[in-house]
């Protein structure tokens, strides 16, 4: 069931990463933005459609399905993962939406927007163990819907770090007055230390810190000249199958241990000659904010966030809508014993452009003699007929309107 989505959300990823990762410390989940994307397609109509299909990378038709995978793969795969559907009240809800939403994730937004703000903030609170005290994005009047994911992440290393100064001798971090917070091990398992040696961005050098859960983190390193973006989204594509690997032993061959950058092999004497793998990172403690909308091209967000007054989203509701804000916040702290992550993802859609238009009521009011039929619907056989001349009294202990 997977199988649509993990390559496609990975594909994502590559793409924001190639665009976001721009030298700057920065953290991000496209695994966070995928199912809202995905949800959105299937309720979508052209041109948006289209573009948002491109960015899920699946068809459109039947995207919502994958998006109810995606969020089950997730709370599998993580410490805590959830969906969140808010509808407003007065919003007029396709049976479609209804039905692709899962019962427990929806929720409804009263229109008192600090009221809705509050409780949305404490979803995510509740959903990320109290990482994140608010959403990224924030009620307005006009806001007539709210998607948003939740995830967390919290593993310990198989083979913890120890923690020791770090001087590095060249490159950007040399030369500081105080030395880095680094954290270094030795493992008999050399397979973890993998090179993709032929990919666009350059050879990349990855290293596999295996969780005691199913959680593992890939230390990723290119050529110091290489953009940054690059060199994440190759490794992304290299573990995705999409470019070679040469994995431990094999990376004592010198041509391509002279190709792996941050290797470097040295000989010493040892009762035991087997290879070993030492491994010298630094610790790190990432808090981010991510606008999707200023990268909308990226996430097919570019059309169904136009306020043209046409409305984009006629799977949800026929009320013109437009994603009015899309957001993502994440935190990223890796340290001796394990690795902690938190990201919550959100998108607003509001009235695309005029408001909602005024609406008849017609009340009816059975308050004279009336008559009534039974009727069974699949013949249209009339059951019973009757007339109602006089009213049931009102019971004398029935509480008063």
């Amino acid at each position: 069931m997977s199988g649509e989505f993990v390559p496609a959300s990975n594909a994502l990823t590559a793409r924001w990463a190639r665009e976001a990762c721009d030298g700057t410390t920065t953290v991000l989940s496209g695994a966070g933005v995928w199912p809202l994307l995905a949800f959105l397609a299937a309720a979508s109509r052209e041109p948006g459609r289209a573009e948002l299909q491109e960015a899920i990378g699946i068809d459109a038709a039947g995207a919502d399905r994958q998006a109810r995978v995606a969020v089950s793969l997730l709370k599998n795969a993580t410490e805590a993962a959830a969906l969140g559907v808010w509808t407003h009240a007065e919003l007029p809800v396709e049976p479609w939406w209804r039905k692709v939403v899962p019962a427990e994730a929806r929720g409804e937004l009263t229109g008192e927007t600090d009221a809705d703000q509050a409780a949305l903030d404490e979803w995510a609170r509740r959903n990320t163990g109290g990482e994140f005290t608010e959403m990224p994005v924030r009620v307005r009047p006009e806001t007539m819907l709210v998607l948003a994911t939740a995830l967390s992440v919290d593993t310990r290393w198989r083979e913890p770090f120890d923690a020791v100064p770090l001087r590095p001798e060249e490159g950007p971090w040399a030369g500081r007055a105080e030395p880095v917070a680094g954290l270094t091990h030795a493992s008999q398992d050399v397979t973890r230390l993998a090179l993709a040696p032929e990919t666009p961005a350059g050879p990349v050098t990855l290293l596999t810190t295996q969780g005691e859960d199913e959680v593992d983190v890939i230390l990723c390193l290119g050529e110091p000249e290489r953009a940054p973006g690059d060199v994440l989204a190759a490794a992304i594509e290299a573990i995705d199958g999409k470019h070679r690997l040469r994995r431990g032993e094999r990376l004592l061959e010198k041509t391509l241990a002279s190709k792996a950058p941050g290797l470097r092999i040295d000989t010493v004497t040892s009762f035991e000659p087997h290879t070993t793998l030492r491994a010298t990172t630094t610790a790190f403690d990432i808090t981010a904010h991510h606008d999707l909308l200023a990268r909308a091209k990226v996430f097919g967000l570019a059309t169904v966030s136009a306020m043209d007054g046409r409305g984009h989203l006629p799977g949800i509701s026929r009320t013109p809508l437009a994603v009015g804000a899309a957001a993502q916040d994440v935190t990223a702290t890796f340290s001796a014993e394990g690795f902690r992550a938190s990201a919550v993802t959100a998108l607003t859609a509001v009235l695309a452009g005029a408001p909602m238009a005024e609406a008849q009521v017609l009340n009816v009011t059975f308050d004279r003699p009336f008559g009534f039929l039974v009727w069974h619907r699949t013949s249209s056989l009339v059951l019973l007929a009757g007339w109602v001349a006089e009213p049931a009294d009102h019971p004398e202990d029935a509480p008063a309107p």
